[in-house]
């Protein structure tokens, strides 16, 4: 009888169970499944057991941090443009408007990782572009979002070419329900010389302790090139990403 069985076995028996069966169906079968179930133990096995390892002196809550490591992923879609514009909303196209571009590019250099092939590039007039992130369609729930407040990673990679000057921005803001901004993050306007080295540049931020009510991340960039040649001499963008953090 499994009513019978120690804590310790029952626990093993439970790890080997699907995470949300545990939450949904488990939980609700009697006073001692749902302890196991709540308790940091069951937790602390199942992260064992998929090589999930966090320092055990910031271990607040197992599950959470459990749920949000087999989450995690970039929440950006289309980030190097492989599908055109294709996911990107609230596009301005100044000047002769955003291009895709295959990488290195004339006057480029290649990206730092092989996995990146190609990068979105801006004209003689500002070209800007969003995406709005709906954080409860992406599996993150309401109470993890406003108890845990689990740290959102924004990160946009930028270059210019070596024969133009230019201009970049970033603009990030945490959103409510109502769409009201509960957390913003802003780069300066950053200028790239005429005569620069083409290389790419990281730029990220950390979303923490943000408050109850998050539930949308608006990602939004852009820039133009600083001498108004006709065509595509702007900076350039790629491998853009937002993750929610375990």
């Amino acid at each position: 009888r499994m009513e019978s069985l120690p804590d310790t076995v029952l626990i093993r028996i439970l790890a080997a169970i699907p995470a949300v069966d545990l939450v949904l169906v488990c939980r609700l079968v009697c006073c001692q499944w749902k302890n196991l179930v709540d308790g940091a133990a069951l937790w602390m096995l199942k992260c064992q057991q998929e090589g999930l390892t966090r320092e055990e002196s910031d271990a607040e809550n197992w599950q959470n941090f459990y749920f949000l490591s087999k989450k995690k992923r970039n929440l950006i879609k289309n980030p190097c443009g492989e599908e055109d514009l294709e996911h990107w909303g609230e596009v301005e196209n100044g000047g002769d408007g955003w291009k895709i571009e295959a990488l290195p590019g004339d006057f480029g250099k290649e990206f730092p990782s092989e996995e990146v092939h190609k990068y979105f590039v801006t004209s003689y007039d500002w070209c800007r572009k969003a995406q709005v992130i709906d954080l409860r369609a992406e599996g993150y729930w309401e109470e993890l979002m406003d108890t845990t407040q689990p740290k959102i990673m924004v990160r946009d990679w930028y270059a210019g070419r070596s024969d133009a000057g230019c201009l970049y921005e970033l603009c990030v803001k945490l959103l409510s329900e109502n769409e009201d901004v509960l957390a913003e993050y802003k780069s300066e306007t950053i200028t790239i010389p005429q005569d620069n080295d083409a290389s790419w540049t990281e730029i990220s931020h950390t979303f923490s302790n943000y408050g109850p009510g998050v539930r949308f991340v608006r990602f939004e960039h852009g820039g133009q090139d600083t001498l108004f040649w006709k065509g595509w001499y702007g900076v350039r963008v790629t491998n853009s990403s937002v993750t929610v953090e375990p």
